[in-house]
């Protein structure tokens, strides 16, 4: 589950992930990739590098 807003500023990022995590597993440089996707600020950038999707993680654990 990523975030769907910046925490510290509040940005929307929700409609950034899918394309960020695609482009980065084709290989392509992060910093590239984030700076084509408009993110400017550290606090957002920050929030899409260092989140993760953990849902097929907690899938593991229902009943």
């Amino acid at each position: 589950m990523r975030p769907i807003r910046c925490f510290t500023c509040g940005k929307l990022l929700g409609d950034k992930f899918e394309e960020f995590d695609k482009r980065v597993k084709e290989g392509q440089d992060p910093k590239q990739v984030l700076d084509d996707l408009g993110l400017k600020r550290y606090c957002c950038r920050t929030v899409m590098l260092t989140s993760i999707d953990a849902t097929d993680e907690i899938a593991k654990f229902k009943r």
